[in-house]
């Protein structure tokens, strides 16, 4: 019996995560292919990549930076729109293009007895007086899209020698996922 249950969990945990990866794939497909009213499987998700591609083209060149500013500016003028769009803006932002934020991952100190959180250093200086000498880290959450957002002082952050994405995939993973820089704070050899 405890033989029939390892396999049954082994098996599990290799199918699983390819039955969820096949379903988002085929959930994002066929949904793209019915929006779009297309018949053939798989050329939703084909003229949405174009049009996406299509879509940064564009704002690249003056006349679209121009449409862009001109829509930025009519979303800031409705209150509840202003603060959803400048939002997800931000957090689009924070991962992909030249204002990256999830770019310096870091190891913070917790306590004297070595304990530490992972996570982004977001903020290097404030105006507030009081908070001199702080910075602020982003502490993503495993396996969930929240976070929270710590000041502490400078001196219990320490710079990891990691790439953002590979940085988040595994804090967000809960350690599971291979990393060097995790293994450097394992070890106790902060950057």
């Amino acid at each position: 019996m405890r033989t029939l249950t390892r396999s049954f969990a082994q098996g599990l945990l290799v199918l699983a995560p390819v039955a969820i990866t096949i379903w988002v794939v085929w959930f994002t497909v066929t949904t793209l292919d019915r929006w779009l009213g297309t018949s053939i499987p798989g050329l939703g998700l084909l003229i949405a990549a174009a049009g996406i591609t299509l879509i940064g083209y564009l704002t690249g060149n003056v006349v679209g930076t121009k449409v862009i500013s001109w829509m930025e500016a009519g979303m800031q003028r409705v209150p509840i729109i202003r603060i959803l769009y400048n939002s997800m803006r931000d957090l689009f932002s924070a991962f992909v293009g030249s204002k990256r934020k999830f770019d310096k991952p870091v190891a913070v100190e917790l306590n004297a007895h070595g304990l530490k959180v992972l996570g982004f250093l977001t903020g290097e200086q404030f105006d507030d007086p009081q908070l001199a000498g702080h910075v602020s880290v982003y502490l993503p959450e495993s396996y969930n899209f929240a976070g929270n957002l710590v000041v502490v002082p400078r001196e219990r952050v320490h710079p990891l020698d990691a790439d953002g994405a590979e940085f988040m995939a595994f804090i967000m993973s809960g350690g599971v996922t291979d990393m060097s820089a995790a293994r450097t704070v394992a070890n106790g050899k902060t950057m």
